[in-house]
């Protein structure tokens, strides 16, 4: 992740998410509105990121509890995956940002 995403850790949580593309973006014009869709940025580590949030979110008690939440409230799977893989990214870019090793009781 460090190869392919140099600046994480040095980003704010919105920059950073814009950057890999997890951040919903909106595609409004005038009193149109558009649903909110992710896309641009870094598509391997997208992949990558992706991959972790599926692993998290079976055996990471706070990120399943996190997707149940959002699925509860009527989200749809892959917009729910996308919200935890934002999630994941935000806590890694605090992690490294910090210098702290992750702790399950800091994450909220």
């Amino acid at each position: 992740m460090i190869a392919l995403l140099p600046e994480l850790g040095t980003l704010n949580r919105k920059q950073i998410s814009a950057l890999v593309g997890v951040a919903p973006l909106n595609r409004d014009s005038g009193r149109k509105q558009g649903k909110r869709q992710i896309w641009g940025g870094r598509a391997a580590v997208r992949a990558g990121l992706y991959m972790a949030t599926l692993a998290a979110t079976r055996f990471n008690q706070q990120m399943s509890s996190y997707l149940q939440a959002l699925r509860q409230r009527g989200k749809p799977f892959k917009v729910a995956i996308v919200a935890c893989m934002r999630k994941l990214l935000c806590i890694l870019n605090a992690m490294l940002r910090d210098g702290r090793p992750y702790n399950p009781q800091l994450q909220t």
